[in-house]
């Protein structure tokens, strides 16, 4: 998706953001009221902003808050971070004070099919460059501080493990932020008793680490300390569970996260604030971006503008249930992103492959083939629904659509009863979202009846079969022998309070990839458990998720170069 032309040829979204005119990162703060002593710049266009700003700001009025979500996304993504940026620079465009709030790019996507995620054309986060590689450094500080527990969890069982943890139940993995599928399951220990107990572990990607989640949903820095004591390293041969308290590696983790868990400002194309923070993985975690970037953007402008990964089954749901629990906001209005492939693909009549062209007859002007996926759309409606909140359908317009595609979405949306606008956002940047940031405003101006799906003190089984029946319309959970016997082990524990994130496919409503539109007559099957108690919430896997994705056969990382003048060249 790009605008622009240059001797007939129209621009990358690299090269609009690299001819985007960049303000001073201080005027950026200025428009938002951030004094200059919560503001630490950090290189041109970038600056951290200090968790002091949170209470400082506490007696300003509170912005309206605003979700981005989606339909359930074809493997190409349906362009929830364009149209978060689009939307606020859209308010913008009518006269609104708006900030947003994204989640931080993994280097594993980006140099993989999937690629960067600062949007594109002219609705990005800028330096685009910058944001999507390495930023300031929190991902890697993430991945530091995950491995040195890795580290001190070895030494604990080379020293004789004192606190009873065994090595067979060690659980503790290691991180790095790259697609490596060589590194998932590992043998360490080999060469000899010095080199610590022989046993097989693997790498996870830095943004499936609990310290990932654990950071994204902080509130403050003592915050952040109790949730590293808290994260479970394995457990004894008796099943207690052994802590990054228990073998001391939760103080040193705390120090390597200090300046990460300060959010990140950058600025879109036409200068709205943008808040770039943390990046938990949108399968097994929250997929959503930090509590205290929220807490500040709250307070710094009228709309606050976020995201969550994937659909509203996913992302909007762990949104709903577990950061609104934590932040203790609740959304005023929530925006469902669609576009028309999308809307055929549920018809279940065409194929989409990430990293290939999309087929012919998909491009065909075929208004019925939406009609047919609309009870896609109609689920997430209704999901979002469900939890209280007001509705507004985005239409991420793409070139080769056509008229009737569009007025066919815009009919389901009637029937529905949801306002429904046509965005060109990536074309025409804020004006091009101008109608749909008018139905947000809208939206907005009533208040809200939140709330959260199931009760903090409903049994953890209770909680997925709340989510199974109510989000993803299953008929209901099968829960494997071992799994039953995990939950009533952690509630045992003391962690049946906890929220549950259900790790699933993101690719339909069901534990099933395959299935399209909205699956009737299934259950979830729910094959194992696990437990992020220092994120503050229980995992169930459901289906195969892989927590290191491998590189493809072309990947993004083979087209990424230095040109002759020292430019970066095939990021996208």
């Amino acid at each position: 998706m790009t605008e622009g032309s240059r001797a007939g040829r129209r621009l990358n979204s690299l090269e609009i953001a690299a001819r985007a005119e960049l303000r001073p990162i201080e005027e950026i703060a200025e428009r938002m009221g951030l004094p200059d002593e919560f503001v630490e710049p950090y290189g041109r266009g970038v600056a951290k902003i200090d968790l002091a700003a949170i209470e400082a700001l506490r007696d300003r009025p509170r912005a309206k808050y605003v979700l981005v979500t989606a339909i359930t996304p074809t493997p190409l993504g349906e362009g929830k971070t364009t149209t978060t940026v689009g939307l606020g620079q859209g308010l913008q465009h009518i006269g609104r004070r708006a900030v947003v709030a994204l989640r931080q790019p993994s280097l594993g996507p980006t140099m993989g099919i999937k690629g960067g995620g600062a949007g594109a054309g002219q609705s990005q986060v800028v330096p685009m460059e910058r944001l999507n590689l390495h930023l300031t450094g929190d991902i890697h500080a993430v991945s530091a501080a995950h491995n040195q527990l890795a580290a001190q969890v070895d030494n604990h069982l080379l020293r004789g493990a004192p606190s009873g943890l065994s090595p067979a139940r060690t659980t503790w993995r290691r991180v790095v932020d790259i697609d490596d599928r060589s590194l998932r399951h590992i043998v360490t220990g080999l060469g000899g008793s010095a080199n610590g107990p022989v046993r097989e572990t693997g790498f996870d990607i830095t943004a499936a680490s609990e310290v990932m989640a654990a950071l994204s949903l902080s509130t403050s820095l003592a915050d952040l300390r109790e949730r590293m004591g808290r994260i479970v390293v394995g457990w004894t041969e008796a099943g207690d569970p052994v802590t990054a308290e228990d073998v001391r590696g939760a103080g040193a983790m705390t120090v390597l996260l200090k300046q990460a868990l300060r959010p990140n400002l950058m600025q879109t194309i036409e200068h709205t604030p943008a808040l770039v923070h943390c990046g938990p993985f949108g399968n097994i975690a929250t997929g959503n971006s930090s509590v205290v970037a929220d807490l500040i953007g709250s307070r710094t402008a009228e709309f606050l503008v976020t995201e969550a990964g994937f659909a509203s089954d996913m992302g909007a749901e762990r949104f709903f249930n577990i950061k609104c629990r934590v932040s203790g906001m609740t959304p005023d209005a929530a925006v469902i992103v669609t576009t028309v492939r999308a809307m055929k693909a549920h018809s279940g009549r065409h194929r989409i492959v990430a990293g290939k062209d999309l087929p012919d007859e998909l491009l065909a002007e075929n208004p019925d083939d939406v009609r047919a996926g609309a009870e896609n759309l109609r689920r997430h409606i209704g999901i979002v629904r469900r939890h209280g909140v007001p509705v507004v359908v985005a239409i991420n317009a793409f070139a080769d659509d056509h008229a009737s595609e569009h007025e066919a979405i815009l009919r389901v949306a009637e029937e529905e009863g949801v306002p429904c606008a046509v965005s060109t956002h990536v074309a025409d940047g804020g004006a091009g979202a101008a109608d749909l940031a008018r139905l947000v405003e809208e939206a907005t101006s009533e208040p809200s009846s939140f709330s959260f799906l199931y009760p903090s003190e409903a049994s953890l089984t209770e909680k997925v079969e709340a989510i199974a029946k109510e989000v993803y319309g299953a008929d209901g959970v099968d829960i494997a022998p071992q799994a039953a016997k995990d939950l009533r082990a952690f509630e045992e524990q003391g962690f049946g309070h906890l929220p549950v994130c259900v790790a699933k496919t993101h690719l339909s409503l069901s534990a099933d990839p395959k299935l399209p539109g909205a699956p009737t007559g299934w259950r979830l099957p729910v094959r194992e458990v696990r437990l992020s108690a220092g994120a503050g919430f229980v995992y169930l896997i459901c289906g195969t998720m892989q927590t290191m994705p491998g590189l493809g056969s072309s990947p993004a990382a083979e087209q990424i170069d230095i040109d002759e003048h020292g430019e970066t060249v095939g990021l996208y």
